[in-house]
């Protein structure tokens, strides 16, 4: 698999979407993608953005967070606008485009574990409605894939992104139930991949620890997306098969928040080591890897935004201009 030298995760500060589009598309041009906002409020966070694409189960905020409802009320309503307006803007900005482009949605199983049912726990506490969820989110999917190729009949490739931050812990049986007094049953590894084999050819986000990488292999992803600092050496077999098998990693190499950004090697390092760890030759590292910020911007300023996915950009060059002397610098 040939892959992108840098892109973002999703998630961007402020309120502007349509700044936060032209950053992306200036400082990521190879895979930009459709930023998120969540400081705009209900509707605008990943659990409510990815509940409005949901077909046929409208969903509301309780005290206790989304809660399925009866029919699409204001909340829904408002991260539908929000979506709306965020694809006018894309329209805008990016109406003579080519080329690849990315669109984040919340997987099915982080969903899962966050929105609750009309009267009882969080929806992973029951398969048949987790079935539902999945099919209706894999249907909402395909519809806003299908809208954005209208919009932007340039697009040669939608590069679907699922983010998947509560995968290990519905793996693992640590997901809390609704009340937060008890933990919900550990979800069987068959019943994740059959799940995520209804999205094409995803890149599966997840920057919590234990990420299942054999499992998003077995799954059929076609990349996963981690947070560098977060790589242990016991995952070096599994990120070897990961490779082997064609897969790709998008590898977050500098944080999400605001700190002084360091030099272009020191950014590219991550990368460099863990390929020479894994003992490929330095000329594969670049199709293999993709740089981007460790996690979601959204607690970014806005300037940081810019330069942290400025950063990925150029070291990403780096490594695809002269890979071998970036595996002698170490």
């Amino acid at each position: 698999m040939s892959t992108w030298e840098a892109t973002g995760v999703g998630s961007h500060p402020g309120e502007d979407h349509f700044e936060a589009i032209r950053v992306v598309f200036g400082e990521v041009p190879g895979l930009p993608y459709l930023p998120e906002l969540p400081a705009r409020g209900v509707g605008a966070d990943m659990i409510g953005r990815t509940a409005g694409l949901l077909v046929d189960l409208p969903a509301e905020v309780q005290p206790s967070g989304w809660r399925l409802a009866d029919r699409p009320g204001r909340d829904h309503r408002r991260a539908v606008d929000h979506l709306r307006r965020d694809l006018d803007g894309l329209e805008e900005v990016a109406h003579d485009y080519s080329g690849p482009l990315k669109l984040q949605v919340c997987g099915p199983w982080t969903l899962a574990g966050a929105l609750e049912l009309k009267f009882g726990d969080k929806m992973l506490s029951d398969a048949g409605a987790v079935r539902d969820l999945v099919a209706s989110l894999a249907q909402g999917v395909a519809d806003h894939c299908a809208e954005v190729r209208r919009r932007l009949p340039g697009v040669t490739e939608i590069v679907l992104q699922l983010d998947e931050p509560g995968l290990p812990g519905v793996l693992a049986g640590t997901v809390p139930t609704a009340s937060g007094f008890g933990r919900l049953a550990a979800v069987e590894e068959w019943r994740v991949e059959e799940s995520l084999r209804l999205f094409p050819d995803p890149v599966v986000h997840c920057c919590a620890p234990g990420v299942p990488y054999a499992l998003l292999r077995r799954a059929g992803a076609r990349a996963v997306s981690v947070d560098a600092s977060r790589l242990r050496r016991r995952d070096d077999d599994e990120l070897g098969e990961l490779f082997e098998a064609g897969m790709g990693l998008f590898l977050g190499v500098v944080p999400g928040r605001d700190v002084a950004l360091p030099d272009t090697g020191v950014v590219a390092r991550p990368a460099v080591e863990l390929w020479r760890r894994l003992g490929f030759t330095p000329d594969g590292l670049a199709a293999k890897v993709t740089l981007t910020p460790a996690c979601g911007l959204a607690g970014a300023s806005p300037r940081y935004a810019r330069a942290a996915l400025a950063a990925c950009a150029k070291a990403a060059r780096v490594l695809k201009d002269d890979p071998a002397s970036g595996m002698q610098g170490g």
